[in-house]
């Protein structure tokens, strides 16, 4: 009760404080506040965003849901005359500044005053001034709103507006737009003078994104315009522009219809003082120059080094360093086509691309030897990048793990290494750390580590026996990556050494989609000391320590040892490990059933966690991104990705006729391999609400299915719940499974669904606000978990979604954004039913997060 009466209290201090600060503290005594702007279609009010961005004059930012302009009322904290205060403190308390000019110095007490001035400068900058209702403003954002319309065929259109002031120096703005009646295109007649462009536009018309009885729109004629130099140029016209093209529109006595003439005339060039026209001409690449070592400072040596490879010329002015076939391949401008714009496009995406060269260009110039000026000679100018590049990084930090450890990472990226702008990176990373929780204490500082080194060596093209180029063609800038990496921790959980190998293609047939094949995923993972299980998994030990005091008369007394308060516990490992295969034999008398459930569910466990791994997958994903740029805050994004593990492993080892072990599963090299087939699939969706208000929506689906060599999901592929980027009212590995509410520390299962909506927004300069929804879990299904809490049975498991809501801060650094949310429980599936919604709605139950950049 106590504690409810202080929220309430603090809440309705602070609503009694904003609602009294005053939002015209600094609107002169003849202005008034903008409060809202609202646009009238007629009598209908407008709702869409998109139209209000128009206006020039905005009301002041307000907290969402709440209307209180937080900034602005942050901003009436400065003084606005705070030079002319100082002056006047000054001036009334001569003596006293004069006595701190003597005891400091007359340069320490200006430092001070400046000190004040930037104080009250930050607040300003921090805040929002008022936005003060101005005719001259007002006219303007009318004038610019009647563009609009003008521009989307409503020619006859008007926008008046009316500012309705009140006594307490607010107004506010209505727009009325009488629209009137639209203009629509009726005849859309070409008008070429040269017959070759007449040509091409003739064979492309039906292209054309100008449709007789559509509604006349100045966006539709420049996007038409944009199409028809995109056309001209990709068929030969070099020397086309968009200024080439003119609209001439009739609109007189039409009847509100518009007859539009595209006018391209010829260009003119000035011979003899006389203009004359020159129709366009198609232009043939006659020659293309390759220069692999181009630099401003050798731009006039002459060449040392030259070859010819299927009509290119390569030019070296040391020594060419490249294969010939590895620049020729992935450029589609080639000698004797015709010039193609697209072709000059993709010529330089796919060189920036290599990562070998540093701004690569192309210049055309007519070639001297054709008298009929058609054909081009093409020059493409490449500056190498250094070939080795050497980085390292050092890094101190501190974690659940450790309570202090220093980190180092270096690494060497040699590129084209085989002459065919390959490049290799090798890079080594190492750890030290210092930790209570270690899992062999010494008497040293430093006493857990880790260490790791990887090799990755890519190609720019299809590393592959047979042409994959009817399939992946070189436009699709495919690549192949060989990676392979080890690692090894010491005293850091079970003590993990790790063996990774991989060979993956990747290729993007647009823009938009990108693909990629894990050929090969291999990874070996072995556990180095798997004794320490119950060390680090301490909530299974103490279930499993709590049932066998319970029962201590029928468990074989050697398995406890005795501590120093004479408390009689399982020991580790032998005593625990003992005592579980016990149960497993039958072998303990007087257990109830629910007690031998848990037991073995401990055990299998341990057993899974503690297995080694081998898993030989091939993986295929696929995104689709429709994101133009980093600016772009309306779009869409989907992943799908599937992985099948262990068929590979387990044809060979029907072939060889492989034996099974005890547990009736096949090895290879003593280490059981994993069998799995696991797909995922990620959609997210970003709209803009306009004045940097976005709202972000997120849905997950996974799930992974063990069969032949296997009955679970190895740890390292399995699913989890909560984390800064999943459900933020849990902690990583909190959630679930199911409504088990598992106390273990890592929970895990083979299937997940999570959904997430987010409300972005300013809120104070570079920080934004942020209201957001999760709800999400895991479950285990098709695999050997038989707790009914933990497994999804059917459509009424979804009552296990747990839901969590709050509120997060981000600050924006341009290159990045760090991010702190706050998740409430909403709606917690592990408790009681009937007590899951809103039970832990608080602060002590809240989980706290900390990240970089956003979540999705």
């Amino acid at each position: 009760m106590k504690t409810t009466f202080t929220k309430i209290s603090l809440i309705l201090l602070v609503a009694v404080f904003l609602l009294s600060c005053d939002a015209t503290k600094r609107v002169p005594d003849d202005g008034h506040l903008l409060t809202e702007n609202t646009i009238y279609d007629g009598d209908k009010k407008v709702s869409e965003s998109r139209l209000y961005n128009f206006l020039y004059q905005k009301p002041n930012t307000t907290l969402p849901g709440l209307g209180i302009p937080l900034r602005l009322y942050i901003y009436n904290l400065a003084r606005p005359n705070i030079d002319s205060i100082l002056d006047a403190q000054r001036a009334a308390s001569k003596n006293k500044f004069t006595f701190w000019e003597r005891v400091l110095s007359r340069k320490q007490v200006e430092a001070a005053r400046n000190f004040k001035k930037s104080i009250n400068t930050g607040i300003k900058k921090t805040g929002e001034a008022p936005a003060i209702v101005t005719d001259a403003i007002t006219q303007k954002s009318a004038q610019r709103l009647n563009s609009y319309y003008v521009n989307n065929g409503y020619f006859n259109a008007t926008v008046d507006y009316e500012i309705k002031k009140d006594s307490n120096q607010r107004a506010s703005v209505d727009y009325k737009v009488n629209k009137r009646k639209a203009y629509f295109l009726d005849s859309i007649t070409p008008i070429i003078a040269s017959p070759v462009a007449d040509s091409i536009y003739n064979v492309h018309k039906s292209a054309s994104l100008l449709k007789a009885g559509d509604r006349y729109a100045t966006g539709n004629i420049n996007a038409e315009t944009q199409r028809l130099t995109e056309l001209f140029r990709n068929n030969g016209l070099y020397h086309f522009e968009s200024e080439y093209i003119r609209l001439v529109g009739d609109t007189v006595n039409t009847n509100h219809k518009a007859n539009l003439e595209y006018i391209i005339d010829n260009p003119t060039e000035n011979i003899n003082d006389s203009i004359y026209d020159v129709p366009f001409k198609v232009h043939n690449v006659s020659e293309v120059n390759i220069i692999t070592d181009y630099s401003y400072a050798n731009r006039d040596k002459p060449f040392n080094d030259s070859l010819v490879k299927d009509g290119f010329k390569i030019y070296a002015y040391d020594k060419i360093n490249y294969r010939p076939k590895a620049l020729t391949d992935i450029i589609p401008l080639k000698p004797g086509d015709i010039y193609k714009d697209r072709d000059r496009i993709q010529s330089l995406s796919r060189l920036s691309r290599l990562g070998t060269f540093k701004y690569p260009s192309i210049q055309y110039m007519e070639d001297p030897a054709d008298s009929t000026r058609s054909d081009l000679i093409a020059s493409i100018r490449l500056s190498p990048l250094e070939k080795y590049k050497l980085r390292a990084d050092f890094d101190v930090s501190t974690s659940n793990i450790q309570d202090f450890g220093i980190a180092g990472f270096g690494s060497l990226l040699i590129r084209n290494i085989f002459r065919g702008a390959e490049t290799l990176e090798i890079s080594a990373r190492g750890s030290l750390g210092a930790s209570d929780d270690a899992a062999n204490p010494d008497d040293s500082f430093f006493n857990i580590s880790e260490i790791g080194a990887d090799v990755r060596l890519t190609f720019p093209r299809i590393f592959f026996p047979v042409s994959t180029s009817a399939l992946i063609p070189a436009e699709w800038q495919p690549n192949t990556r060989f990676n392979l990496g080890i690692g090894v921790q010491q005293n850091i959980g079970l003590d993990k050494q790790t063996v990774t190998a991989g060979l993956t293609y990747n290729w993007s047939p647009s823009w938009k989609r990108s693909f990629s094949v894990d050929l090969i995923n291999a990874q070996y993972v072995r556990n180095l000391n798997p004794d320490n299980y119950f060390n680090i998994y301490r909530n299974s030990y103490e279930d499993l320590n709590t049932i066998a005091r319970n029962n201590e008369g029928s468990i074989n007394p050697g398995y406890f040892i005795t501590d120093e308060n004479g408390n009689r516990n399982l020991s580790i490992p032998t005593g625990a490990e003992q005592f579980i295969n016990d149960v497993n034999r039958n072998q303990v008398d007087n257990l109830v059933q629910d007690d031998i459930d848990d037991i073995r569910a401990i055990g299998e466990r341990q057993e899974r966690l503690t297995e080694d791994n081998l898993i030989l997958s091939l993986n295929i994903s696929h995104t689709y991104d429709n994101r133009e740029n980093l600016f772009d805050e309306t779009f869409s994004r989907l992943r799908t990705r599937v992985e099948l593990a262990g068929n590979a492993l387990a044809l060979a080892g029907g072939i060889a006729n492989t034996e099974k072990n005890e547990d009736g599963n096949k090895s290879l090299f003593g280490v059981v391999y994993s069998q799995y087939v696991k797909t995922e699939v990620e959609y997210s969706r970003h709209w803009d609400l306009g004045g940097n208000n976005i709202i972000a929506a997120r849905a997950f689906g996974g799930i992974a299915i063990p069969y032949g060599n296997s009955t679970s999901i190895p740890f390292i592929r399995s699913f989890f719940g909560g984390g800064s980027n999943d459900n933020r009212a849990w902690r990583a590995y909190d959630l679930g499974p199911g409504s088990s509410g598992s106390p273990n520390e890592f929970n895990e299962a083979n299937m997940k669904l999570a959904f997430n909506l987010e409300y972005r927004f300013d809120l104070i300069g570079p920080i934004e606000g942020a209201l957001f929804t999760d709800a999400g879990n895991i479950w285990n299904v098709f695999d050997n978990v038989e707790d009914p809490r933990s497994r999804f049975n059917n459509i009424a498991s979804l009552k296990d979604l747990a839901v969590g809501s709050g509120f997060g801060l981000r600050w924006d650094f341009d290159f990045f954004a760090l991010r702190f949310d706050v998740g409430f429980k909403s709606y917690n599936p592990a408790l009681p039913e009937g007590d899951r919604w809103f039970k832990e709605y608080n602060f002590s139950n809240a989980v706290y997060n900390v990240g970089i950049n956003y979540p999705f």
